[in-house]
């Protein structure tokens, strides 16, 4: 029942204190003496961005608190899917522990496909939905390998494949 009322609270103020952790270790990096933009800007950006939307979230729950609680008065929560909770964080390990030695594109592709999958509810796991996860992580993973190649010039783990691309 606590979690029930206060979840969004509880989140929004976890969240917080997270990226505002993330914001003071990331000043804490070394700054880039060849570019303006060093290691410490991407995680300050999110650690601001993760932040802001934290204290959105928690101001909005705070705000209509006594509105929401009436609201979830009758309701049920519903069961959690442990199975598809333990699939997510088996898979996520196995990607963090396989990225370096396979290299992005492999381990990225496998990955994001049997995450989708995971994810996907029951009664879509057909064919032509299996066809669509597939062209959609091959396109993400493909945007994401070139705009850091490229546009951030950040070379991504290449594994056991030298791509020259």
């Amino acid at each position: 029942m606590f979690f029930k009322k206060y979840g969004d609270i509880v989140v929004g103020v976890f969240f917080m204190v997270l990226s505002a952790a993330l914001i003071v270790m990331a000043q804490l990096l070394p700054k880039s003496k060849v570019m303006d933009i060093g290691p410490d800007f991407m995680p300050m950006v999110i650690g601001v961005v993760t932040f802001i939307l934290a204290a959105i979230l928690t101001f909005m729950n705070v705000k209509n608190f006594k509105m929401r609680a009436a609201e979830l008065e009758g309701t049920e929560i519903p069961d959690c899917d442990y199975k598809r909770v333990l699939s997510s964080i088996i898979l996520v390990l196995i990607y963090v522990f396989t990225l370096q030695p396979v290299g992005f594109l492999i381990a990225t592709m496998i990955f994001l496909l049997l995450q989708m999958l995971v994810l996907s509810p029951d009664d879509e796991r057909d064919g032509k939905h299996v066809v669509r996860l597939l062209i959609i992580d091959v396109v993400f993973t493909l945007v994401v390998f070139f705009l850091f190649r490229y546009g951030f010039k950040i070379v991504l783990p290449a594994g056991i494949f030298t791509i020259n691309l």
